[in-house]
């Protein structure tokens, strides 16, 4: 698993090589203890959940970085190092 960003107590990651389970291109996000999962294209809830506020501002973060989370997400499956992505501020 790789830190793309952190922003407002958020952590958000992406693991290598995991396009087995959701096959889709996607995110985790933590906050405290609640942990979620998230696609890439639409912003979309997958599993899990965060606290409604928290969720918003990783579907807006996601919205800003489609193109950054895509290209992270093929380096990913192909377990290459990926980069770092701004937070919100």
């Amino acid at each position: 698993m790789a830190t793309l960003s952190m922003f407002y107590g958020i952590i958000i990651s992406m693991f290598y090589g995991d396009n087995k389970r959701h096959s889709l291109p996607h995110i985790h996000a933590r906050y405290q203890d609640a942990k979620a999962t998230f696609s890439i294209p639409d912003g979309e809830l997958i599993d899990g959940s965060l606290p409604p506020k928290k969720m918003k501002l990783v579907q807006a973060w996601i919205v800003m970085h489609e193109e950054d989370l895509m290209a992270n997400w093929e380096l990913a499956i192909n377990e290459h190092n990926i980069f770092a992505i701004e937070p919100l501020k």
